[in-house]
């Protein structure tokens, strides 16, 4: 069998698979079975200065192929995650802590703090967190990505990376890729959820989840096509020495295969992970490594980012 272990950001991990921050990673206890699952290494909750509980319930809704949510960034705080995943072993892998704050000022709190802290691992600054009510995502606007970018690298030195909604229009890839490609930026995580989609329970004619009158992020195997293209986009127009982390509608090895196809050296699983639990990780592992095999590909490194084009 093909061994999945490889390098990210000079790290090595045995497993190109980790979970998508805000699945199952809330708490110690989560975090912990993600530590003894199969995945690779792990990301935190996203985190924000102080903790929150974020928005009424009923706020997720599993749907026939994927999921809505609108969870609204429930977290226990900046200090929480970042004691666990600076005193934890991790069994000898890197973690990543996201974190995202509500204003500049906030986000720039956070980084200090943590450029501060005796974290050693990967920080994931999220600017794409599509379910906080009166909170638009930021990597929208390019104008105020880049000052953003601007002041962070003005003093964090630690590897950073993003985390980006989708984008619909070829114009905009180019316009954040040539935003990105200003900066020391190690990676980008291609995607978050879908912003603002909605369901309708056939049963009762209402909406699935109560904020924002039904609104959600949609996820699973819905966004798999639009994930794709996101990750092939920025892998064609990002400097090389920008890696890039691909999730989206991850349910099977083949979609692992697929992303990393499209140039992603690292995977992340959301939706499945919720549905299924940690045990996914195995399952798509050895399905990932039967694929790797039948197509005689002996290290990851070789076929990522060798999509073909017609």
């Amino acid at each position: 069998m093909t061994n999945l272990t490889h390098e990210f950001l000079g790290r090595t991990f045995t497993s190109p698979l980790m979970n998508a921050a805000g699945v199952h990673c809330e708490s110690i206890s989560e975090l912990r079975e993600l530590q003894q699952s199969a995945a690779g290494t792990l990301i935190t909750k996203t985190a924000t200065l102080q903790p929150r509980q974020g928005n009424q319930s009923p706020r997720y809704a599993d749907l026939p192929f994927g999921s809505l949510n609108a969870m609204g960034l429930p977290n226990f705080g900046l200090d929480y995650y970042l004691d666990f995943v600076s005193t934890q072993p991790a069994n000898g892998r890197q973690l990543f802590l996201s974190v995202t704050g509500f204003s500049t000022a906030e986000t720039l709190e956070l980084l200090h703090k943590i450029s501060a802290s005796d974290f050693q691992g990967i920080t994931e600054l999220n600017l794409s967190c599509p379910n906080v009510e009166g909170h638009p995502q930021l990597a929208y606007d390019f104008a105020a990505t880049k000052q953003l970018l601007q002041q962070v690298f003005n003093f964090f030195d630690k590897p950073l990376g993003i985390k980006l909604p989708p984008y619909f229009d070829l114009a905009h890839f180019d316009q954040m890729a040539t935003i990105i490609n200003q900066f020391p930026i190690a990676y980008v995580n291609c995607i978050n959820s879908i912003g603002n989609g909605l369901f309708i329970d056939p049963q009762t004619d209402t909406v699935v989840t109560r904020p924002k009158t039904g609104f959600g992020g949609i996820g699973g195997a819905y966004v798999k096509p639009t994930a794709l293209a996101n990750v092939w986009a920025f892998h064609q127009r990002l400097e090389s020495r920008i890696a890039i982390i691909g999730t989206g509608g991850v349910r099977t090895g083949r979609d692992v295969y697929e992303l990393l196809l499209c140039g992603a050296s690292m995977v992340q699983v959301g939706t499945q992970l919720h549905q299924e639990g940690v045990d996914v990780f195995a399952r798509l592992e050895t399905e990932l490594q039967e694929i790797l095999t039948a197509k005689k590909i002996d290290q990851l490194t070789d076929m990522i980012g060798q999509l073909q084009t017609l």
